[in-house]
């Protein structure tokens, strides 16, 4: 193949997965000899994105207002100057404005026109603008049935399935249980100790994370005669007083406040994951990718969750016990209590860092070769080479 160079357009590099993304497909176009250029608003992710060799050029094409509409003219000459092969398009408004600048641009010089659906955006004319690359990343299963039910004039042929993908060695697997890990989460947070189970929740201060959810197994397991714990890192934000309030003022009324830690986000998410013995994911909006529940099962976690969208793809694929039918507290409970039977065998294993059968298989690893990063770079590269050696429609 020849060099190529490949345009990434989104709103701005501040934080998110869609960020993060974008981050990671530079990286791996730099590392294989390509050119990486990315166009946006700014942000602080900006210098990490050109230490890795990419380019960054700023332009607000994030801001929906009609101003943004003058971009155009100069986002068609990034194109031109920078000798673009692809464009990839990561966000709505940046699409319409890149996908008008191409409009203006003779065929023979127009690059190939490429787009990421990463989340389940409300169906809209607006939204259609991000099935209508010539080749349409979706980044789960999920997304891609979403797709085709929404917009039913799109060529399945031109859609791909691309996971995200979590580097593994910054998810390493952890014995289970691991006392050091927890003794480090207990001398920052010493409420959570205690001789039963720790349960996680990472997720941001907002209902549609499913903390409420989350109170109820940890009161059912309570009432169980279990001295269970429940950490909830990131829920405690500002201007999510209010929310956070309400939190505690319930699981107050459940009698399990003392059981209970409500905390800012970590910074060592990884070390969360193995100092805990269950993680939940129960977001009550279907999300088009379960991020959480890939890197648990890394560190060799369960993960119990709602069983839809993505992260029930995922649960259903890689860790079927775990899937729980949407916002059914008793069988929420009843998998949560299955998930730590598994614990218990762990303790009288003898073999202490196995993860026993009844837990996680022993094929998990490979099962999550698929949803590694460099799968899901290696699988972009391959989109935008077979794409600009595909002649246009």
């Amino acid at each position: 193949m020849r060099r190529l160079t490949v345009v990434q357009l989104l709103p701005a590099l501040h934080s998110g997965g869609v960020e993060r993304s974008t981050l990671e497909i530079a990286d791996a176009l730099v590392r294989a000899g390509y050119r990486a250029v990315v166009v946006s608003a700014g942000g602080r992710l900006v210098p990490r994105l050109e230490a890795s060799g990419a380019e960054h050029i700023a332009l607000d094409i994030g801001r929906k207002s009609p101003l943004t509409l003058r971009h155009i003219a100069r986002l068609r000459r990034i194109f031109a100057e920078t000798g673009a092969d692809i464009v990839h398009a990561r966000s709505r408004l940046p699409a319409w404005i890149g996908r008008f600048a191409l409009n203006g641009l003779p065929e023979a010089q127009r690059p190939r026109f490429v787009t990421t659906v990463h989340g389940l955006n409300s169906p809209s004319r607006y939204s259609a603008i991000m099935a209508r690359g010539e080749r349409t990343i979706c980044v789960s299963q999920t997304v891609r049935e979403y797709v085709l039910r929404h917009y039913p004039d799109t060529d399945p042929a031109r859609l791909r399935v691309i996971p995200r993908g979590i580097d593994p060695a910054a998810f390493p697997r952890a014995a289970s249980p691991d006392p050091a890990a927890r003794a480090r989460v207990t001398a920052r947070h010493p409420e959570l100790r205690g001789d039963g189970p720790l349960l996680l929740l990472p997720g941001r201060g907002t209902r549609l994370k499913g903390h409420a959810d989350a109170l109820s197994v940890l009161k059912a397991l309570r009432d169980d005669g279990v001295d269970a714990r429940l950490w909830m890192p990131g829920a405690r934000e500002p201007g999510r007083e209010r929310y956070v309030a309400e939190l505690e003022a319930e699981a107050r009324a459940l009698g399990i406040a003392e059981a209970l830690t409500i905390a800012d986000v970590t910074d060592a998410i990884a070390e969360a994951y193995a100092a805990s013995d269950v993680v939940l994911q129960l977001s009550r909006k279907p999300e088009s990718f379960g991020r959480t529940v890939i890197e648990a099962l890394s560190v060799g976690r369960p993960v119990v969750g709602w069983a839809h969208g993505g992260v029930g793809e995922l649960l259903r694929e890689l860790y079927p016990e775990g899937a729980v039918p949407p916002f059914d507290a008793e069988a929420l409970a009843r998998a949560a209590r299955a998930v730590l039977a598994g614990t218990a065998l762990s303790a009288a294993s003898d073999e202490p860092d196995d993860l026993p059968s009844a837990r996680l298989p022993a094929t998990m690893p490979e099962r999550l070769r698929r949803y590694r990063l460099d799968s899901m770079q290696d699988a972009t590269l391959a989109c935008y080479e077979e794409l600009v050696s595909t002649p246009r429609a």
